[in-house]
């Protein structure tokens, strides 16, 4: 177990993260924070009163006192404002930007030393303003996407097949939004490759719902995904906490891999106790290779917007 993992932001996805980590105990203290009097302390007693039917430990702290969340090992930024129906993750920069940089700002001076997991939205963008705000070496900083965008993807193509999600692997790399790159050649189940097993037509239309997925639940629910985002969190904080040396589809800062500088894009990374430990550079076709660096242009372009031009 861990020491102690602060949680910006006691919305869906912030409540939710709070909840599984201490499921999961994979810290011994959890310490969430929102800017809003009085949600994360909602939000934190009403996880606590549920303490005495699940048997979990009363570990988590709330509020927007900082000096609780000092010496935290993990920090996950999930605050920012939303996406509603008809909002592109870009409609969210700027209001975002400014959101994460304060946390990040604010965190770092008492977590020098944490790992940053940044979930707010637009994903890829806002690693790199943390890394601006906090000053951070980019091997501890990470985005949550690419875990969230495979796990769509898996769950499409055990749907269509009609076989269970565990026989089933997926990979999407890029930026976490409309220039996502599902990459079927490396999909696979039960060790099959996803091309050999259905037609490049429906293979196409399940890379087109994993693209619109994020969009599909907001339509359905009126509000962002949170389940699920909250469950690729928990997957990247237990592979650093336990060094477990994993690797997973992550939004990480690339210098000259792939023929990218300057830019966070979803790649297979390493994750373990020293944070993104190496980034996994993996054989792509030269359209796969293209539209990579498409996802890595608009990144930067958003940065320009932003005034932090790489």
């Amino acid at each position: 177990m861990g020491g102690k993992i602060t949680v910006f932001g006691a919305g869906n996805v912030g409540g939710a993260v709070t909840r599984r980590l201490i499921e999961r105990k994979l810290c011994q203290k959890v310490v969430l924070v929102d800017k809003t009097p009085g949600k994360s302390e909602g939000v934190a007693l009403d996880i606590l009163e549920a303490s005495p039917i699940d048997l979990l430990e009363p570990v988590c702290l709330s509020g927007d006192d900082l000096e609780q969340t000092r010496g935290s090992d993990i920090v996950v930024i999930t605050a920012g404002a939303t996406r509603k129906e008809g909002m592109t993750r870009d409609d969210l920069l700027k209001i975002n930007a400014g959101i994460v940089s304060e946390c990040v700002s604010k965190s770092a001076r008492f977590s020098p030393y944490a790992f940053y997991i940044i979930v707010s939205n637009p994903l890829n963008v806002m690693c790199q303003v943390a890394m601006r705000a906090g000053q951070l070496p980019k091997t501890r900083v990470t985005g949550m996407a690419g875990i969230l965008d495979s796990c769509r993807f898996q769950y499409f193509i055990s749907k269509e097949l009609g076989v269970s999600v565990e026989n089933v692997q997926a990979m999407v790399l890029g930026e976490h939004g409309e220039d996502m790159i599902p990459i079927p050649r490396y999909s696979t189940v039960a060790g099959v490759p996803l091309p050999e097993l259905m037609s490049r037509e429906t293979i196409d239309t399940l890379v087109s719902h994993t693209r619109d997925g994020g969009a599909e639940i907001i339509r359905l629910m009126q509000t962002s995904a949170f389940y699920a985002p909250a469950s690729a969190v928990i997957q990247m904080v237990a592979a650093v906490v336990m060094d477990k040396k994993k690797i997973l589809p992550c939004a990480a800062y690339l210098s000259g891999e792939y023929g990218i500088n300057g830019a966070f894009v979803g790649v297979p990374v390493k994750l373990g106790s020293n944070g993104v430990e190496e980034i996994i550079q993996i054989e792509l076709t030269e359209p796969e290779r293209a539209a990579l660096s498409v996802s890595a242009e608009k990144v930067k372009k958003q940065m320009e917007i932003l005034g932090q031009a790489c």
